[in-house]
């Protein structure tokens, strides 16, 4: 079979998978985003709780990826759920560990100034300390948005979704016709998603990043 032929038969199984793919991985760093930013913000201010939730959220990155959906397989089933969750926790480490660091850095004699001309805590937080920290952020979602596009394909094992399953079907297939079709496929496919998401997000954090602090 050609790679025409080929593309003719399965194209709309694989444009599928593709779709899954972005909408699995898109998925999870928005919810990872919001847990990660959400409990760094609870904490930075308080260096014991922030160790704590560096070591907590860096747990799932100790755990192999392929254990890891193999041990949520038996506690939430198969397909889209164990991949959620399995990606979701996979995100928050570099987005908390950034989150940390940005907002612990921010310069205190800035903060400082901020209160003393009266500006409560939280206007402070959202007019001073996040647009501050907010480039570091970025970089770290777009750190972990990479790392699921790449980790998601293992979701094969557990009949998740995306285009894990057209390179599995090529693994398990070898030796025939379409093996190599099915593999480079989902490869490629895999690369040509993770390039766009970085753009996107680049050009995200460059629109959300405010002029003074951009240079």
């Amino acid at each position: 079979m050609t790679y025409d032929a080929f593309w003719s038969y399965y194209g709309a199984e694989l444009i599928g998978q593709w779709g899954e793919h972005v909408a699995i991985v898109a998925a999870a760093a928005t919810i990872g985003t919001i847990v990660a930013l959400s409990l760094s913000l609870i904490v930075y201010r308080n260096a014991r709780w922030s160790e704590l939730l560096l070591r907590v959220t860096g747990i799932a990155l100790t755990i192999p990826s392929m254990a890891l959906y193999v041990i949520l397989l038996s506690a939430v089933g198969i397909g889209w759920p164990p991949t959620l969750v399995a990606l979701t926790l996979f995100s928050l480490r570099p987005i908390v560990q950034n989150a940390l660091v940005g907002l612990q850095g921010v310069d205190q004699s800035i903060v400082e100034s901020a209160r003393g001309i009266g500006m409560s805590r939280l206007h402070c937080l959202l007019k001073v300390e996040m647009p501050m920290a907010w480039p570091l952020i970025a970089t770290g979602i777009r750190v972990s948005t990479t790392l699921l596009v790449t980790t998601a394909t293992i979701s094969a094992i557990v009949l998740g979704p995306g285009l894990g399953n057209s390179i599995y079907r090529g693994l398990k297939s070898l030796g025939t016709p379409n093996a190599l079709y099915f593999s480079a496929t989902g490869i490629v496919g895999v690369i040509l998603v993770g390039l766009a998401f970085n753009l996107a997000l680049v050009v995200a954090e460059r629109l959300t990043t405010s002029r003074g602090i951009r240079g």
